[in-house]
């Protein structure tokens, strides 16, 4: 029987609602036996982490405990290199059977950045890619991706078969959170309460995280 894999990667700076709600969507949705998140170490296209990568892994591995199939995997974090996500879908590939099916997710910004990605021609060697989008989303993708849209895109997610080569495009509950937001409330000492599962809250308030410097 064929595994179906799913994988979120990101910099977890720090992880909140938004992400895990989304993951466990597309877990249901889909009956994915694991729903692996990915922090990364050195995001190619986005500013350093504010906080080390031990700390954002621990607060994932914190937000995931007891949910499963969300679990976390740190193989970008022991890497002494950029984080590249062939680089990690390959390293999947070589763990997995044949015939698992690998689903790796992305939010629509991160999506229309594809043709700034490393090698991200060769993705859907390695995975389905499933689009994440808000229902009130509009947007057309960029013409670089078009011709890939038209190729590979079916319509309906669940037809998805084979263990890689296709992308679809799933409806998410819009929840307006933002790990931006997160942190510049706790710069400004104000409360996150309910936008971080708890125990996420617990561990950035036991280790002092993202507040503002004291003089």
């Amino acid at each position: 029987m064929a595994k179906r894999i799913g994988i979120l990667g990101g910099t977890f700076d720090p992880v909140h609602i938004g992400h895990l709600r989304g993951a466990l969507e597309v877990a249901e949705q889909f009956g994915l036996d694991e729903l692996r998140l990915i922090p990364s170490a050195r995001p190619p296209h986005r500013n350093t982490p504010q906080v080390s990568a031990a700390d954002r892994l621990a607060m994932v591995e914190q937000a995931v405990a007891g949910l499963p199939p969300l679990t976390v995997d740190d193989r970008e974090l022991r890497r002494d290199k950029p984080s590249y996500s062939i680089d990690t879908l390959e390293s999947l590939r070589a763990e997995l059977a044949p015939e698992d099916q690998l689903f790796l997710l992305l939010g629509w910004d991160a999506f229309c950045g594809l043709p700034t990605w490393h090698r991200w021609e060769e993705l859907l060697d390695h995975c389905h890619i499933l689009v994440l989008q808000r229902p009130d989303a509009d947007s057309e993708p960029p013409e670089s991706l078009r011709d890939l849209v038209a190729a590979r895109s079916i319509n309906d997610p669940q037809a998805l078969t084979g263990p890689s080569g296709h992308i679809a495009f799933v409806w998410q509950t819009p929840l307006e959170v933002s790990a931006t937001q997160i942190r510049q409330r706790l710069a400004s000492g104000r409360s996150v309460r309910f936008l971080v599962p708890d125990a996420v809250l617990a561990y950035i308030n036991a280790h002092g995280l993202y507040r503002a410097p004291t003089n």
